[in-house]
């Protein structure tokens, strides 16, 4: 649902590509002009091991200049019109 939204530029009419790959990880969406990444969390990322990963995925994600947008799956489905918002106001 999310990249129906990214792919036709309403999110600030930028380039997202989806299921990037930027060193040993792929991410959910991203905009290189901009250097954001949005990660989709599912209920999975809900455990602390989940986390812990997420944690050091997000540390590597910043050292490489890039800013980490995490936004859950549930509020996708249930307010893609909020997540688009809040994306839209998100200021990196």
């Amino acid at each position: 649902m999310l990249w129906q939204q990214l792919k036709h530029k309403k999110l600030n009419g930028l380039d997202w590509t989806r299921q990037k790959i930027i060193g040993n990880y792929i991410v959910d969406f991203f905009n290189a002009s901009n250097k954001v990444v949005i990660e989709i969390n599912g209920y999975s990322h809900d455990n602390e091991a989940k986390q812990n990963n997420d944690t050091k995925r997000d540390e590597y994600l910043e050292s490489l200049g890039l800013f980490v947008i995490r936004v859950s799956a549930k509020d996708v489905m249930q307010n893609l019109d909020g997540v688009i918002e809040f994306l839209k106001d998100h200021k990196n």
